[in-house]
Formats: structure tokens, C-alpha cells, sequence
């Protein structure tokens, strides 16, 4: 395995040829929402053509598509497949987080500021109902968000949640670290890895989280409304969020339906969405993550930290505010204006088929496997024309 993961570092370019990009088009967005490759595309198309004759969905094709999903991302992860769930999305896997974690009145839930709202409703709600408090991490103006986050963390903290990067700044968190120190304390640390699950390595085994979740039709080149959930095995007793049929325990047995089961799916399997099977999107997410594995994090993130190094210092050059190089993703920055942003700056990169996010008073940019030096050339062409 280390053999080729050498060998795929040294040898991994830009695949913008397996995705339907024009070449006026510069995509610089992969953090709002990715592109999927043509032959995901391809294979979506056969996939919805499946409905036009349901006479041949087997009852095999309700079991293997989502069991391939889940092994393949448990692959990514460092799991084990039976530790893995599919969701619909972020909101939902943090739900079944935070149904599951115990909370007093008193304790502490550790927030990033600005943090996505997906992982910041549900623990308002809960702190309220349980007479806890919110806690949120200021942003350290060096980017270092793994030392404040951790300071933070005392004998009061029952919940840590958190990214692995800053889905505005782009700034990285070191969650081995982060993991030691909830755990030191006796807390509990959620993860949501939506804006860096694929292009960064990442393994449950080195970070033990209680639950991580990620959507896919970001960075995982998957469609929208399919996502993951790892349910570290301590937690794989609890209460899921919904009670579907085919959680439950022999549900295969499509035959013996109405003979109710109380036991569930071992490990994960309760957390499952209902309607998993989903013959229409599963076959889309599973070709994005096995060419993900195939190529590994580590090569990818070695591919885009390349674009991303030459993104900040032509930010650097035009005044713009970035993080500290020691404290950046590889693949996502924030490029943060001194005054305001110009009014006209996104309809002006828009009118030239420029692709980026406008959050607040910071311009994202977000490369991936399909970018390459010329689309950062675009970008900033335009840009020094108006700053």
C-alpha cells in the first residue's frame, strides 16, 4: 500500500479530462458544490433508467449498493464497514449526534465561530433544553484554531464540535490533537468533515471521534442529498433518528416483514436513512469514492496544496488577508478583504465564467482534482484589474 501511494504522489496531475468543464469555465467552488466526473454522470443515467422497469430491482440491489457505499467510505476512513451509516445529509448526522450524547445542565458545547450552521442549531436547541451553554471559539488571527479550540476544553466541556478545516477560512484544525484533549476530559467530539473528507487524510482509528459525518456532493464528487455517518462502536447501541423497516434485524427477508423484529441491524446499521437503497444516487456516489480511494487524500491534497500555496501569495500580493501558512487547508482558502469586498466582484467573475463563494467579507477558493495553475491565473487576472 505505501508503494503506491509514492508512487501515486509523484505521478498524479490534474484530471480535468473525467469532468465535463469547458474550457472557459474556471471552477474554483468545489466547497459550494462539486462537479460530478462524466462517467458518475453516465452511470447516474442507468441508474435512473432502472426505474423505468422496476420489474428487474432485485432484492439484492436493495442490500449491495448501500453496503458498497459504506465499505467504500469505511475504506476512506479508516473503519470498519459495520461502523458506517448513509444519511441525506450533515443536519441529519448531527442529529443523530446529538440524540445520543449526554448533555447536564451546566456543561459546556464547544463551538468554532462562524461555524456552519448544520453543525450549530441542533446543539443550541439542545443546550436549551438541558440548561448547558454554548461556548464559541473566537477566531485566533493567525488561523491557529487547534490551540484555542483545545485551551478551551476543561473538566465542564461535555461536547466538542468542529470541522477538520474552517468552511470560510479555509483554516485546518490538527484533530489528532483535538481528539486527545476531548477525550483527556471526558468529552465527546463530533466531527463534520463535509468540507474535507476525500482530499485531506483523515482516520477515525488516529482521532476517535464519537460520531463523524460528512455529505458527499462536495469534495467526495457525489450527489446531492447522499452522505455518511461513522458511529464509533460505544455509541452503536443508541437511538436512531427515525425507525425504518429496513433497519431492523433480517429485514432482507422481504417475506417476513410483518413479522416485526425488535433487535436492529448490528453496528450502524439503525442510523441508516430510510430508503438507503436509493438505486439512483448510490451508483453516482460509489464511482466518486472509489476514484477518490483510488488516487488517496494524501496524493490529492499534495496535487491542490500546490494551487492553494500559489492562491495566497498572489492574495498576499494584492493586500488580501489569508492564514498563516502553517495553519492552511490544502485545499480551501479564505481571502479575506482589509475593507469592504467590491459590490461588483462577483458579477464581474460571473460574467467571465470565474467560479468562486462570496461569504461575508471573504472571497472563497476551493481547487480540486480538476484545477490546475491556469484557472488560478484567471482568477487573479480579474482581480487586479478591480483591486
Amino acid at each position: 500500500m505505501k508503494d503506491y501511494v509514492m508512487t501515486t504522489l509523484k505521478t498524479l496531475t490534474c484530471q480535468k479530462r473525467l469532468f465535463d468543464i469547458p474550457p472557459h469555465v474556471t471552477y474554483l467552488n468545489a466547497a459550494y458544490i462539486s462537479p460530478i466526473m462524466t462517467e458518475s454522470a453516465k452511470i447516474g443515467k442507468k441508474a435512473v433508467a432502472t426505474k423505468m422497469h422496476p420489474w428487474e430491482i432485485t432484492i439484492n440491489d436493495f442490500i449491495d449498493l448501500p453496503k458498497k457505499a459504506c465499505a467504500i467510505m469505511s475504506k476512506m476512513i479508516g473503519a470498519e464497514e459495520h461502523d458506517v451509516a448513509l444519511i441525506p445529509s450533515a443536519s441529519y448526522g448531527i442529529g443523530i449526534a446529538a440524540l445520543n450524547l449526554p448533555l447536564k445542565r451546566g456543561q459546556k458545547i464547544l463551538l468554532l465561530s462562524e461555524q456552519f450552521p448544520s453543525n450549530v442549531y441542533p446543539w443550541q436547541v439542545m443546550a436549551k433544553a438541558c440548561g448547558a451553554e454554548i461556548i464559541t471559539i473566537a477566531r485566533p488571527k493567525n488561523g491557529d484554531w487547534t490551540t484555542a479550540l483545545c485551551n478551551a476544553i476543561d473538566q465542564d466541556t461535555a461536547i466538542v464540535a468542529c470541522g477538520q478545516v474552517h468552511w470560510i477560512y479555509g483554516s485546518k484544525l490538527d484533530l489528532v490533537k483535538v481528539g486527545k484533549t476531548v477525550r483527556a476530559m471526558g468529552a465527546a467530539l463530533v466531527l463534520d468533515l463535509t468540507q474535507s473528507l476525500g482530499v485531506m487524510p483523515f482516520s477515525v482509528r488516529d482521532v476517535d471521534p464519537d460520531f463523524m459525518v460528512a455529505a458527499g456532493y462536495k469534495w467526495l464528487l457525489g450527489p446531492y442529498s447522499h452522505g455518511y455517518i461513522y458511529v464509533a462502536p460505544r455509541h452503536q447501541n443508541g437511538i436512531p433518528l427515525e425507525e425504518n423497516w429496513f433497519a431492523r434485524k433480517g429485514s432482507e427477508d422481504f417475506s417476513g416483514l410483518v413479522d416485526y423484529q425488535p433487535d436492529y441491524e448490528p453496528g450502524a446499521g439503525r442510523f441508516n436513512v430510510g430508503e438507503r437503497s436509493n438505486f439512483m444516487l448510490n451508483p453516482i456516489a460509489i464511482h466518486g469514492l472509489e476514484q477518490l480511494n483510488s488516487w488517496g487524500a494524501d496524493a490529492i491534497e499534495a496535487y491542490v496544496s500546490k494551487l492553494t500555496e500559489k492562491i495566497a501569495e498572489n492574495a498576499k500580493d494584492l493586500g488580501l488577508i489569508v492564514a498563516d501558512k502553517a495553519y492552511r487547508s490544502s485545499h480551501l482558502i479564505g481571502l479575506e478583504f482589509r475593507q469592504t469586498m467590491p459590490k461588483e466582484l462577483a458579477t464581474v467573475l460571473a460574467k467571465k465564467k470565474i467560479f468562486v463563494s462570496m461569504r461575508g467579507n471573504t472571497m472563497r477558493v476551493s481547487s480540486h482534482i480538476y484545477n490546475d495553475e491556469h484557472d488560478v491565473d484567471n482568477l487573479f487576472s480579474v482581480l487586479k484589474e478591480l483591486l
